[in-house]
Protein backbone atom coordinates (compact mmCIF):
# COMPACT_ATOMS: atom_id res chain seq x y z
CA UNK A 1 0.00 0.00 0.00
CA UNK A 2 2.79 2.43 0.86
CA UNK A 3 4.82 2.05 -2.34
CA UNK A 4 4.21 5.58 -3.62
CA UNK A 5 4.83 7.19 -0.22
CA UNK A 6 7.91 5.03 0.38
CA UNK A 7 9.36 5.99 -2.97
CA UNK A 8 8.95 9.72 -2.28
CA UNK A 9 10.35 9.41 1.22
CA UNK A 10 13.32 7.36 0.01
CA UNK A 11 14.29 10.09 -2.45
CA UNK A 12 14.21 12.73 0.28
CA UNK A 13 15.96 10.57 2.86
CA UNK A 14 18.82 9.76 0.47
CA UNK A 15 19.54 13.49 0.28
CA UNK A 16 19.48 13.78 4.06
CA UNK A 17 21.65 10.71 4.50
CA UNK A 18 24.31 12.26 2.29
CA UNK A 19 24.29 15.58 4.13
CA UNK A 20 27.39 16.35 6.17
CA UNK A 21 25.51 18.98 8.13
CA UNK A 22 21.88 19.58 9.11
CA UNK A 23 20.82 23.19 9.65
CA UNK A 24 17.62 25.22 9.36
CA UNK A 25 17.99 25.67 5.60
CA UNK A 26 18.76 22.05 4.68
CA UNK A 27 16.04 20.73 6.98
CA UNK A 28 13.48 23.20 5.57
CA UNK A 29 14.13 21.85 2.06
CA UNK A 30 13.75 18.25 3.24
CA UNK A 31 10.67 19.10 5.31
CA UNK A 32 8.96 20.63 2.29
CA UNK A 33 9.41 17.42 0.31
CA UNK A 34 8.33 15.29 3.27
CA UNK A 35 5.20 17.42 3.70
CA UNK A 36 4.26 17.05 0.03
CA UNK A 37 4.84 13.28 0.13
CA UNK A 38 2.67 12.83 3.21
CA UNK A 39 -0.14 15.08 1.98
CA UNK A 40 -0.17 13.33 -1.40
CA UNK A 41 -0.56 10.05 0.52
CA UNK A 42 -3.75 11.58 2.00
CA UNK A 43 -2.35 11.79 5.53
CA UNK A 44 -4.41 14.13 7.71
CA UNK A 45 -2.94 17.65 7.48
CA UNK A 46 -2.93 18.02 11.28
CA UNK A 47 -0.93 14.82 11.64
CA UNK A 48 1.57 16.02 9.01
CA UNK A 49 1.97 19.37 10.77
CA UNK A 50 2.57 17.84 14.20
CA UNK A 51 4.88 15.13 12.85
CA UNK A 52 7.19 17.53 11.01
CA UNK A 53 7.23 20.00 13.92
CA UNK A 54 8.33 17.26 16.28
CA UNK A 55 10.96 15.95 13.85
CA UNK A 56 12.31 19.47 13.33
CA UNK A 57 12.60 20.17 17.07
CA UNK A 58 14.61 16.98 17.62
CA UNK A 59 16.62 17.17 14.38
CA UNK A 60 17.99 20.63 15.15
CA UNK A 61 19.15 19.73 18.64
CA UNK A 62 22.87 20.28 19.15
CA UNK A 63 23.61 16.57 19.71
CA UNK A 64 22.19 15.81 16.26
CA UNK A 65 23.61 18.72 14.27
CA UNK A 66 27.13 18.00 15.60
CA UNK A 67 26.83 14.26 15.05
CA UNK A 68 29.19 12.50 12.63
CA UNK A 69 26.12 11.24 10.73
CA UNK A 70 23.43 13.91 11.13
CA UNK A 71 21.44 12.67 8.11
CA UNK A 72 21.12 9.20 9.59
CA UNK A 73 20.18 10.70 12.94
CA UNK A 74 17.30 12.59 11.33
CA UNK A 75 16.08 9.38 9.66
CA UNK A 76 16.19 7.66 13.05
CA UNK A 77 14.13 10.50 14.55
CA UNK A 78 11.61 10.32 11.67
CA UNK A 79 11.26 6.58 12.22
CA UNK A 80 10.59 7.08 15.94
CA UNK A 81 8.02 9.77 15.25
CA UNK A 82 6.25 7.61 12.65
CA UNK A 83 6.00 4.82 15.22
CA UNK A 84 4.33 7.30 17.57
CA UNK A 85 1.91 8.46 14.86
CA UNK A 86 0.96 4.83 14.17
CA UNK A 87 0.10 4.23 17.82
CA UNK A 88 3.37 3.47 19.58
CA UNK A 89 3.46 -0.03 21.03
CA UNK A 90 1.71 -3.09 19.63
CA UNK A 91 -1.70 -3.69 21.21
CA UNK A 92 -2.95 -7.12 22.23
CA UNK A 93 -6.63 -8.05 22.31
CA UNK A 94 -6.90 -9.12 25.95
CA UNK A 95 -10.00 -10.09 27.88
CA UNK A 96 -10.78 -9.95 31.59
CA UNK A 97 -13.62 -11.18 33.78
CA UNK A 98 -16.09 -13.95 33.14
CA UNK A 99 -16.78 -15.41 29.70
CA UNK A 100 -18.29 -14.97 27.22
CA UNK A 101 -16.37 -11.86 26.22
CA UNK A 102 -18.36 -9.82 23.72
CA UNK A 103 -16.56 -7.94 20.92
CA UNK A 104 -18.68 -5.49 18.93
CA UNK A 105 -17.46 -4.81 15.38
CA UNK A 106 -18.65 -1.49 13.92
CA UNK A 107 -17.95 0.50 10.78
CA UNK A 108 -19.29 1.69 7.45
CA UNK A 109 -20.74 -0.58 4.78
CA UNK A 110 -18.08 -1.84 2.39
CA UNK A 111 -15.21 -1.48 4.85
CA UNK A 112 -14.96 -5.25 5.26
CA UNK A 113 -16.65 -5.77 8.64
CA UNK A 114 -18.16 -9.17 7.90
CA UNK A 115 -14.94 -10.49 6.36
CA UNK A 116 -13.00 -9.14 9.33
CA UNK A 117 -15.32 -10.89 11.80
CA UNK A 118 -14.61 -14.19 10.04
CA UNK A 119 -10.84 -13.57 9.99
CA UNK A 120 -10.81 -12.50 13.65
CA UNK A 121 -12.81 -15.59 14.61
CA UNK A 122 -10.29 -17.81 12.81
CA UNK A 123 -7.40 -16.04 14.53
CA UNK A 124 -8.94 -16.36 17.99
CA UNK A 125 -9.53 -20.07 17.40
CA UNK A 126 -5.87 -20.53 16.43
CA UNK A 127 -5.02 -18.90 19.76
CA UNK A 128 -7.02 -21.56 21.58
CA UNK A 129 -10.29 -19.71 22.10
CA UNK A 130 -13.80 -20.79 21.16
CA UNK A 131 -15.45 -17.93 19.25
CA UNK A 132 -19.13 -17.67 18.35
CA UNK A 133 -20.01 -15.36 15.44
CA UNK A 134 -23.29 -13.53 14.93
CA UNK A 135 -24.57 -10.96 12.45
CA UNK A 136 -27.04 -8.39 13.79
CA UNK A 137 -27.36 -6.69 10.40
CA UNK A 138 -31.13 -6.91 9.91
CA UNK A 139 -31.04 -4.51 6.96
CA UNK A 140 -28.85 -6.50 4.59
CA UNK A 141 -29.61 -10.25 4.45
CA UNK A 142 -26.50 -10.77 2.30
CA UNK A 143 -24.37 -9.87 5.34
CA UNK A 144 -25.84 -12.76 7.36
CA UNK A 145 -25.40 -15.13 4.41
CA UNK A 146 -21.81 -14.02 3.93
CA UNK A 147 -20.99 -14.65 7.59
CA UNK A 148 -22.65 -18.08 7.39
CA UNK A 149 -20.42 -18.95 4.41
CA UNK A 150 -17.37 -17.84 6.34
CA UNK A 151 -18.44 -20.14 9.15
CA UNK A 152 -18.70 -23.09 6.79
CA UNK A 153 -15.38 -22.36 5.08
CA UNK A 154 -13.37 -21.82 8.26
CA UNK A 155 -15.29 -24.28 10.46
CA UNK A 156 -16.49 -21.48 12.75
CA UNK A 157 -19.79 -21.55 14.63
CA UNK A 158 -22.28 -18.88 13.54
CA UNK A 159 -25.34 -18.21 15.70
CA UNK A 160 -28.55 -18.34 13.67
CA UNK A 161 -31.70 -16.47 14.67
CA UNK A 162 -35.15 -15.90 13.20
CA UNK A 163 -35.41 -12.49 14.82
CA UNK A 164 -35.44 -9.31 12.73
CA UNK A 165 -34.38 -7.20 15.69
CA UNK A 166 -30.66 -6.43 16.04
CA UNK A 167 -30.74 -6.23 19.84
CA UNK A 168 -32.63 -9.52 20.12
CA UNK A 169 -30.18 -11.31 17.80
CA UNK A 170 -27.23 -10.09 19.89
CA UNK A 171 -28.86 -11.23 23.15
CA UNK A 172 -29.62 -14.66 21.70
CA UNK A 173 -25.98 -15.03 20.64
CA UNK A 174 -24.71 -14.30 24.13
CA UNK A 175 -27.16 -16.81 25.63
CA UNK A 176 -26.11 -19.40 23.04
CA UNK A 177 -22.43 -18.80 23.86
CA UNK A 178 -23.09 -19.41 27.56
CA UNK A 179 -25.01 -22.59 26.76
CA UNK A 180 -22.27 -23.92 24.46
CA UNK A 181 -19.35 -22.78 26.61
CA UNK A 182 -17.90 -20.42 23.97
CA UNK A 183 -15.63 -17.78 25.49
CA UNK A 184 -15.84 -15.01 22.84
CA UNK A 185 -18.84 -13.60 20.93
CA UNK A 186 -18.03 -11.56 17.82
CA UNK A 187 -20.95 -9.32 16.86
CA UNK A 188 -21.07 -8.06 13.27
CA UNK A 189 -23.19 -4.89 13.24
CA UNK A 190 -24.96 -3.17 10.38
CA UNK A 191 -23.22 -0.53 8.27
CA UNK A 192 -24.28 2.32 6.06
CA UNK A 193 -22.68 4.12 3.15
CA UNK A 194 -22.17 7.08 5.46
CA UNK A 195 -22.54 7.92 9.15
CA UNK A 196 -26.19 8.49 10.09
CA UNK A 197 -28.18 8.79 13.30
CA UNK A 198 -30.19 5.59 12.79
CA UNK A 199 -27.03 3.48 12.47
CA UNK A 200 -25.51 5.01 15.59
CA UNK A 201 -28.67 4.52 17.63
CA UNK A 202 -28.88 0.87 16.62
CA UNK A 203 -25.21 0.27 17.49
CA UNK A 204 -25.69 2.03 20.83
CA UNK A 205 -28.76 -0.12 21.57
CA UNK A 206 -26.86 -3.34 20.80
CA UNK A 207 -23.94 -2.19 22.96
CA UNK A 208 -26.25 -1.34 25.86
CA UNK A 209 -27.93 -4.75 25.62
CA UNK A 210 -24.84 -6.99 25.55
CA UNK A 211 -22.26 -4.78 27.29
CA UNK A 212 -19.30 -5.58 24.98
CA UNK A 213 -15.85 -5.85 26.52
CA UNK A 214 -14.33 -4.46 23.33
CA UNK A 215 -15.71 -2.25 20.54
CA UNK A 216 -13.53 -2.24 17.43
CA UNK A 217 -13.98 0.07 14.46
CA UNK A 218 -13.20 -1.42 11.05
CA UNK A 219 -11.50 1.13 8.82
CA UNK A 220 -11.06 0.81 5.05
CA UNK A 221 -7.42 1.81 4.44
CA UNK A 222 -8.20 2.76 0.85
CA UNK A 223 -10.75 5.49 1.69
CA UNK A 224 -8.30 8.02 3.11
CA UNK A 225 -9.30 10.94 5.33
CA UNK A 226 -13.02 10.14 5.01
CA UNK A 227 -12.38 6.94 6.96
CA UNK A 228 -10.65 8.95 9.69
CA UNK A 229 -13.62 11.30 9.97
CA UNK A 230 -16.02 8.35 10.22
CA UNK A 231 -13.82 6.76 12.89
CA UNK A 232 -13.97 9.98 14.90
CA UNK A 233 -17.79 10.01 14.62
CA UNK A 234 -18.03 6.45 15.90
CA UNK A 235 -15.62 7.22 18.75
CA UNK A 236 -17.85 10.16 19.77
CA UNK A 237 -20.98 7.96 19.81
CA UNK A 238 -19.54 4.73 21.28
CA UNK A 239 -16.73 3.80 23.69
CA UNK A 240 -14.55 2.46 20.86
CA UNK A 241 -11.40 0.69 22.06
CA UNK A 242 -9.43 0.63 18.82
CA UNK A 243 -9.32 -0.08 15.12
CA UNK A 244 -8.86 -2.83 12.58
CA UNK A 245 -7.47 -1.68 9.23
CA UNK A 246 -8.66 -3.56 6.14
CA UNK A 247 -7.23 -3.75 2.61
CA UNK A 248 -3.74 -2.81 3.75
CA UNK A 249 -2.50 -4.88 0.82
CA UNK A 250 -4.24 -2.55 -1.65
CA UNK A 251 -2.69 0.10 -3.88
CA UNK A 252 -4.18 3.17 -2.19
CA UNK A 253 -2.00 5.90 -0.74
CA UNK A 254 -2.14 4.75 2.89
CA UNK A 255 -3.24 8.01 4.49
CA UNK A 256 -5.82 6.35 6.73
CA UNK A 257 -3.24 4.01 8.27
CA UNK A 258 -0.98 6.96 9.06
CA UNK A 259 -3.75 9.17 10.43
CA UNK A 260 -6.36 7.17 12.27
CA UNK A 261 -4.45 6.39 15.48
CA UNK A 262 -3.08 9.93 15.81
CA UNK A 263 -6.42 11.65 15.11
CA UNK A 264 -8.60 9.44 17.33
CA UNK A 265 -6.02 8.63 19.99
CA UNK A 266 -7.06 4.96 19.74
CA UNK A 267 -4.71 2.09 18.80
CA UNK A 268 -4.78 -0.19 15.78
CA UNK A 269 -5.12 -3.84 16.81
CA UNK A 270 -5.09 -5.71 13.50
CA UNK A 271 -4.59 -5.20 9.78
CA UNK A 272 -6.19 -7.13 6.94
CA UNK A 273 -3.51 -7.94 4.35
CA UNK A 274 -5.35 -10.18 1.89
CA UNK A 275 -8.53 -12.05 1.07
CA UNK A 276 -7.71 -15.39 2.71
CA UNK A 277 -9.14 -16.33 6.11
CA UNK A 278 -5.64 -16.18 7.65
CA UNK A 279 -4.84 -12.73 6.23
CA UNK A 280 -5.37 -10.80 9.46
CA UNK A 281 -2.14 -9.73 11.16
CA UNK A 282 -1.37 -8.07 14.46
CA UNK A 283 -0.54 -4.42 13.74
CA UNK A 284 3.04 -3.55 14.71
CA UNK A 285 3.59 0.25 14.50
CA UNK A 286 7.39 -0.11 14.52
CA UNK A 287 7.38 -2.64 11.67
CA UNK A 288 4.97 -0.59 9.55
CA UNK A 289 7.09 2.53 10.10
CA UNK A 290 10.16 0.58 9.01
CA UNK A 291 8.40 -0.55 5.83
CA UNK A 292 7.24 2.99 5.05
CA UNK A 293 10.83 4.20 5.26
CA UNK A 294 11.98 1.37 2.97
CA UNK A 295 13.84 -0.55 5.68
CA UNK A 296 11.85 -3.77 5.28
CA UNK A 297 10.12 -5.93 7.87
CA UNK A 298 12.24 -9.00 8.52
CA UNK A 299 10.44 -9.90 11.75
CA UNK A 300 7.10 -10.25 9.95
CA UNK A 301 8.80 -12.38 7.30
CA UNK A 302 10.23 -14.67 10.00
CA UNK A 303 6.80 -14.98 11.64
CA UNK A 304 5.23 -15.95 8.31
CA UNK A 305 7.81 -18.69 7.90
CA UNK A 306 7.30 -19.96 11.44
CA UNK A 307 3.50 -19.96 11.12
CA UNK A 308 3.18 -21.45 7.65
CA UNK A 309 6.21 -23.63 6.96
CA UNK A 310 6.18 -27.28 8.04
CA UNK A 311 9.61 -27.74 9.64
CA UNK A 312 9.53 -31.53 9.32
CA UNK A 313 8.92 -31.28 5.57
CA UNK A 314 11.66 -28.64 5.22
CA UNK A 315 14.16 -30.71 7.20
CA UNK A 316 13.37 -33.74 5.03
CA UNK A 317 13.96 -31.69 1.88
CA UNK A 318 17.28 -30.43 3.24
CA UNK A 319 18.42 -33.96 4.07
CA UNK A 320 17.57 -35.27 0.59
CA UNK A 321 19.23 -32.21 -0.98
CA UNK A 322 22.49 -33.03 0.83
CA UNK A 323 22.24 -36.62 -0.41
CA UNK A 324 21.48 -35.55 -3.97
CA UNK A 325 18.14 -37.39 -3.93
CA UNK A 326 15.83 -34.48 -4.82
CA UNK A 327 12.73 -35.31 -6.85
CA UNK A 328 10.01 -33.28 -8.52
CA UNK A 329 7.78 -34.33 -5.61
CA UNK A 330 10.19 -32.40 -3.37
CA UNK A 331 10.04 -29.45 -5.76
CA UNK A 332 6.23 -29.49 -5.53
CA UNK A 333 6.32 -29.72 -1.72
CA UNK A 334 8.50 -26.65 -1.48
CA UNK A 335 6.27 -24.70 -3.88
CA UNK A 336 3.31 -25.52 -1.65
CA UNK A 337 5.24 -24.28 1.39
CA UNK A 338 5.98 -21.00 -0.39
CA UNK A 339 2.37 -20.52 -1.51
CA UNK A 340 1.16 -20.86 2.09
CA UNK A 341 3.07 -17.70 2.99
CA UNK A 342 1.39 -15.61 0.28
CA UNK A 343 2.56 -14.06 -2.98
CA UNK A 344 6.29 -13.88 -3.65
CA UNK A 345 6.06 -10.18 -4.47
CA UNK A 346 4.55 -9.43 -1.05
CA UNK A 347 7.22 -11.52 0.69
CA UNK A 348 9.99 -9.68 -1.17
CA UNK A 349 8.55 -6.34 -0.04
CA UNK A 350 9.39 -7.33 3.55
CA UNK A 351 13.11 -7.51 2.74
CA UNK A 352 15.29 -4.48 3.55
CA UNK A 353 16.15 -2.50 0.43
CA UNK A 354 13.33 -3.98 -1.65
CA UNK A 355 11.75 -0.55 -2.13
CA UNK A 356 14.95 0.77 -3.69
CA UNK A 357 14.88 -2.07 -6.23
CA UNK A 358 11.46 -1.54 -7.84
CA UNK A 359 11.94 -4.33 -10.37
CA UNK A 360 12.57 -6.97 -7.71
CA UNK A 361 8.93 -7.70 -6.91
CA UNK A 362 8.02 -7.83 -10.60
CA UNK A 363 10.73 -10.46 -11.19
CA UNK A 364 9.20 -12.82 -8.62
CA UNK A 365 6.95 -15.58 -9.95
CA UNK A 366 3.31 -14.77 -9.31
CA UNK A 367 0.77 -17.16 -7.81
CA UNK A 368 -0.55 -18.08 -11.27
CA UNK A 369 2.91 -19.18 -12.40
CA UNK A 370 3.41 -21.27 -9.25
CA UNK A 371 0.05 -22.92 -9.89
CA UNK A 372 1.09 -23.75 -13.47
CA UNK A 373 4.31 -25.33 -12.24
CA UNK A 374 2.37 -27.40 -9.71
CA UNK A 375 -0.12 -28.43 -12.41
CA UNK A 376 2.73 -29.62 -14.64
CA UNK A 377 4.17 -31.76 -11.84
CA UNK A 378 0.71 -33.13 -11.00
CA UNK A 379 0.32 -34.24 -14.64
CA UNK A 380 3.39 -36.46 -14.37
CA UNK A 381 3.39 -40.09 -13.31
CA UNK A 382 5.19 -41.10 -10.13
CA UNK A 383 8.06 -42.53 -12.19
CA UNK A 384 8.40 -39.28 -14.14
CA UNK A 385 8.48 -37.21 -10.95
CA UNK A 386 11.23 -39.38 -9.46
CA UNK A 387 13.17 -40.01 -12.70
CA UNK A 388 12.61 -36.97 -14.98
CA UNK A 389 15.23 -38.31 -17.41
CA UNK A 390 12.57 -40.71 -18.76
CA UNK A 391 10.45 -37.78 -19.97
CA UNK A 392 10.82 -37.82 -23.74
CA UNK A 393 9.06 -35.78 -26.42
CA UNK A 394 5.76 -37.67 -26.39
CA UNK A 395 5.63 -37.59 -22.59
CA UNK A 396 6.23 -33.83 -22.62
CA UNK A 397 3.29 -33.34 -24.98
CA UNK A 398 1.07 -35.47 -22.73
CA UNK A 399 2.15 -33.58 -19.59
CA UNK A 400 1.55 -30.21 -21.30
CA UNK A 401 -1.92 -31.25 -22.46
CA UNK A 402 -2.82 -32.64 -19.04
CA UNK A 403 -1.74 -29.49 -17.21
CA UNK A 404 -3.18 -26.99 -19.69
CA UNK A 405 0.28 -25.57 -20.40
CA UNK A 406 2.74 -25.69 -23.29
CA UNK A 407 5.65 -28.00 -24.07
CA UNK A 408 7.93 -24.97 -23.69
CA UNK A 409 6.75 -24.46 -20.10
CA UNK A 410 7.34 -28.14 -19.35
CA UNK A 411 10.85 -27.82 -20.79
CA UNK A 412 11.58 -24.72 -18.67
CA UNK A 413 10.51 -26.54 -15.49
CA UNK A 414 12.65 -29.58 -16.26
CA UNK A 415 15.64 -27.36 -17.03
CA UNK A 416 15.18 -25.41 -13.81
CA UNK A 417 14.92 -28.63 -11.82
CA UNK A 418 18.06 -30.06 -13.44
CA UNK A 419 19.98 -26.89 -12.61
CA UNK A 420 18.80 -27.07 -8.99
CA UNK A 421 20.01 -30.65 -8.64
CA UNK A 422 23.41 -29.76 -10.08
CA UNK A 423 23.74 -26.84 -7.67
CA UNK A 424 22.86 -29.03 -4.69
CA UNK A 425 25.44 -31.64 -5.69
CA UNK A 426 28.15 -28.97 -6.02
CA UNK A 427 27.32 -27.57 -2.60
CA UNK A 428 27.33 -31.05 -1.14
CA UNK A 429 30.82 -31.78 -2.53
CA UNK A 430 32.15 -28.54 -1.04
CA UNK A 431 30.86 -29.41 2.42
CA UNK A 432 27.46 -27.78 2.33
CA UNK A 433 26.83 -28.86 5.90
CA UNK A 434 29.46 -26.41 7.12
CA UNK A 435 28.47 -23.44 5.00
CA UNK A 436 26.43 -20.43 6.19
CA UNK A 437 23.59 -21.38 3.78
CA UNK A 438 23.33 -24.98 5.05
CA UNK A 439 19.87 -24.49 6.52
CA UNK A 440 18.35 -22.49 3.69
CA UNK A 441 15.63 -23.95 1.41
CA UNK A 442 16.94 -26.11 -1.39
CA UNK A 443 15.29 -24.27 -4.32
Amino acid sequence: MFEQLTGRLQTTLRKLRGSAKIDEKSFAEAARELRLALLEADVHFGVVKDLLASVKAKALEETVTRSLTPGQQVIKILNEELVGVLGGERQELKFAGAAPHVVLIVGLQGAGKTTTVGKLGARLRREGRSPLLVSVDVHRPAAREQLARFGETADLTVCESDSDDAVQRAKEAVREARRRGDDVVLVDTAGRLHVDEAMMQEAQAVAAAVQPERILYVCDSMVGQDAVQAASAFADALPVDGHILTKLDGDARGGAALSIAAVTGLPIYFAGVGEKIDDLEVFHPDRVASRILGMGDVLSLIEKVQDQVDLEVTEGLEKRARQGDLTLDDFRSQLQQIRKMGSMSKLLELLPGASSAPGLAQMAPDDAELKRIEAIINSMTRVERHKPRVINGSRRKRIAAGSGTSVQEVNRLLKRFAQSRKLMKKLNKKGRRNTPWANLPSF
